[in-house]
């Protein structure tokens, strides 16, 4: 099941645009939340509490834990950055903030 951050139908149907602002503004935190606390549990749990059951596995001579902590938590950060760029692109695109949408009404006016 993939996770939501935010939900479908959010847009305000009125089209009160302080009321989208801050929906959106509440979405994007949401997100920001979500994705915080996976770079902490990330950090803190799988590099640190879970690297003594780590350390059972070894990829290329190397105990899970340390390379983990050395090396697959940046790796994660770096996939971590696309997925936030990825959503936030959707985040935009659903609120009309994405760049073709300010294009398009750039023209209109």
């Amino acid at each position: 099941m993939a996770v939501r951050p935010f939900r479908k139908n959010n847009i305000n149907a009125t089209g009160d645009k302080m009321a989208n602002k801050k929906q959106y503004w509440r979405d994007n935190i949401r997100l920001l939340w979500i994705l915080l606390g996976l770079w902490t549990f990330v950090s803190f749990f799988v590099s640190i509490i879970f690297a003594d059951g780590l350390n059972e596995v070894r990829i290329g001579g190397f105990r899970l834990g340390f390379w983990f902590a050395q090396q697959g938590a940046i790796y994660f950060y770096v996939v971590l950055i696309f997925v936030y760029i990825w959503l936030m692109d959707k985040l935009d695109a659903r609120y009309e903030v994405d760049e073709e949408s300010l294009h398009r009404r750039h023209e209109e006016n």
